[in-house]
C-alpha cells in the first residue's frame, strides 16, 4: 500500500489541514479582538502630488507630519491609491510589501527610498470578509506604490505601522466605489486608519510647468472646481461629488480621468452623520493640480 494512502497518513493529513484552518481562523479572530472597538479612527484624504514630496521639505509634507502627530497612532493602515487600478478588487496580503517606484525621470535619490513597513495578511483577510458586495482577491505581487509610501512615510517615518493597499476597479462607476467604501466602516472601529491618496484636481496634460513651483497658482476652472468640492465637503453634500461627471465643463477639465479622484470618494463614504471634516494643505500647483487634503473625525 502506498504509505500516502494509508488510513493513518490520510487521517494525519486531514488533522493537519484542520489545524491549519483553525490557525487561520484564530488569526482572523485575534485581529478582531486585538483591535479596540471603543474608539473610531479618523479617515484621511491626502493630495499626494509629485513623488518628489517623498524627499523634499515643503509645506505639504509638513502638513502630512502634523496630521500624523494629531491623530492616535493606528494599529494598521489601509490605503486606496490612485496608482493601483485593476479589473476587480484586490488587497495586498503579503507579510513585507515591496516599495514600488512606479515613475520615471526623477533623481536617483528618489529611487533609493525604501519604506519597509510590514504588511498584514490578517487585515487583508478581514477586509475580504467584511466586503460582501463583490469578491475581494488577495494579492501577493503588488506592494506599496508611491501613492501610498510617499505620504505615509511622513505620517509614520519609522515604518512601524502595518500597511495594506486596496485596488481601484477601473471598470466601475463612481457610485460603485462610494458604496463599496461604506463596507469598510467596521475597520475604523478596529484601529485601522483608512487613507485615500490622490488629488481632487489632477490634469497633468494642462500643467503649467513654469508655474509648477508657484504654490497657489491655479487656472480659473481648477480654482472653481476646488472651491465647489470644498463647499460640498463642508456641507456634507456628497451626491454632486459622486456625480462629478455631470457637473459641467470645469469638472471635465479638472478630472479628465477618475483614478486620482476616486480615492476621495472612498474617504467621503466613511463619513458618519455630523462627523467633523477639516481641510489642510489647501493649495494649487502648476495651474491644474491641487494638494487639498482633509481629515474626517
Amino acid at each position: 500500500m502506498n504509505p500516502l494512502n494509508s488510513p493513518s497518513t490520510a487521517a494525519d493529513a486531514q488533522t493537519s489541514l484542520l489545524k491549519g484552518g483553525i490557525h487561520k481562523l484564530n488569526k482572523l479572530h485575534s485581529i478582531s479582538l486585538d483591535m479596540d472597538n471603543s474608539t473610531s479612527m479618523p479617515v484621511l484624504f491626502l493630495g499626494h502630488g509629485s513623488p518628489m514630496n517623498a524627499i523634499e521639505e515643503n509645506e505639504f509634507v509638513q502638513g502630512f507630519r502634523r496630521i500624523g502627530k494629531d491623530i492616535e497612532k493606528p494599529k494598521a493602515i489601509l490605503v486606496v491609491s490612485a496608482h493601483w487600478e485593476t479589473p476587480g478588487t484586490y488587497v495586498t496580503a503579503m507579510d513585507m510589501p515591496t516599495t514600488i517606484h512606479d515613475f520615471g525621470g526623477f533623481p536617483q535619490e528618489l529611487f533609493d527610498v525604501q519604506y519597509p513597513a510590514p504588511g498584514s495578511p490578517e487585515l487583508a483577510q478581514l477586509t475580504k470578509e467584511i466586503i460582501t458586495s463583490t469578491d475581494v482577491h488577495l494579492d501577493d505581487k503588488w506592494g506599496l506604490d508611491h501613492g501610498a509610501w510617499s505620504v505615509i512615510k511622513h505620517l509614520y517615518p519609522e515604518a512601524d505601522v502595518p500597511v495594506i493597499q486596496m485596488s481601484i476597479d477601473y471598470r466601475q462607476p463612481p457610485a460603485y466605489h462610494y458604496a463599496l467604501a461604506k463596507e469598510l466602516a467596521l475597520l475604523r472601529h478596529k484601529g485601522v486608519l483608512i487613507v485615500g491618496s490622490g488629488n481632487m484636481v489632477h490634469n497633468l496634460r494642462m500643467v503649467s510647468w513654469q508655474h509648477l513651483n508657484s504654490v497657489g497658482y491655479a487656472y480659473d476652472w481648477a480654482r472653481e472646481v476646488d472651491e465647489t468640492i470644498k463647499e460640498h465637503l463642508r456641507s456634507g453634500n456628497h451626491n454632486p461629488l459622486i456625480e462629478y461627471h455631470n457637473q459641467g465643463k470645469a469638472f471635465q477639465l479638472a478630472i479628465p480621468t477618475p483614478e486620482h479622484y476616486l480615492p476621495m470618494l472612498y474617504t467621503l463614504a466613511l463619513q458618519e452623520k455630523d462627523e467633523d471634516l477639516s481641510i489642510f494643505n489647501d493649495k494649487a500647483l502648476g495651474g491644474s493640480l491641487t494638494m487639498t487634503s482633509f481629515k474626517i473625525g
